[in-house]
């Protein structure tokens, strides 16, 4: 988990980043305003811009972490064509730690390498954004008082919340091929792509597949969505309320 949490923070802040400021551009270039209530096309265009962005950053991160995480069982499945975990005997793992698994597959597959499973979590994160975003943003206008100018720590807390469990929910079809292909290639090439890994995934388990961690994934999205929605809004206030101090 060092290498998540080390990127952890870039990853958002551009993921952030890229909607807010392609947000107020629309909003600048529709309206004349950039501060104007972006509309729902707005804020999904802005959502699949930001999508796409997170890509650059989180694939090689999801990479590193579910290579670490997944290379014993593909391991075993590559070597002793075992479907259950095996206790009896040690297994040589392919990576020392996320430093060495970097250099490893840039050393092997070059920078493409660490892209493996990319389109994939483009199409995750294109349209897992809109549903994370937009909902967040009518749930937080729903949910504040028509009297107050700006949405309380509570109302933020809980659209995020929400609007992350919504996300992660829908994502999870597209964000179980993605972790399979970036688990594939450690000691065996198995898929050959988006399509391939679909196909046999299906053939093999049948729909059902493509759910696994569904429940796992929406629990997981309110408690963090929730944090990271009320940590950004917070930043927002502070750093606005110190520029009016001092301009």
């Amino acid at each position: 988990m060092s290498f998540p949490l080390v990127s952890i923070a870039i990853y958002n802040s551009v993921v952030f980043g890229v909607f807010s400021n392609i947000q107020r551009l629309i909003s600048q270039q529709h309206y004349g305003n950039p501060h104007h209530p972006p509309a729902l096309v707005d804020l999904a265009l802005a959502s699949m811009v930001a999508g796409a962005f997170s890509v650059g950053i989180g694939g090689p991160v999801e990479l590193v972490k579910i290579r670490l995480q997944m290379q014993t069982q593909t391991f075993l499945a590559a070597n002793l064509n075992l479907k259950h975990r095996a206790t009896d005997f040690a297994v040589q793992t392919a990576y020392r730690g996320p430093i060495h698994c970097v250099g490893t597959i840039l050393q092997q597959k070059g920078l493409a390498g660490l892209y493996r499973g990319s389109v994939a979590m483009l199409l995750r994160d294109v349209p897992g954004y809109c549903f994370y975003f937009i909902p967040y943003t009518f749930l937080c206008e729903w949910i504040t008082p028509d009297k107050c100018l700006s949405p309380s720590p509570f109302s933020v807390w809980m659209a995020g919340g929400i609007a992350g469990a919504i996300s992660w929910g829908t994502a999870t079809p597209m964000d179980v091929v993605k972790s399979r292909l970036q688990a594939d290639g450690v000691y065996l090439n198995k898929y050959r792509g988006v399509i391939d890994c679909i196909s046999q995934s299906y053939q093999n388990e049948g729909l059902k597949v493509f759910f696994r961690g569904f429940t796992v994934n929406a629990v997981r999205g309110f408690p963090m969505s929730a944090a990271m929605f009320l940590g950004y809004e917070l930043s927002l206030r502070a750093l606005r309320d110190q520029a009016e101090t001092n301009p």
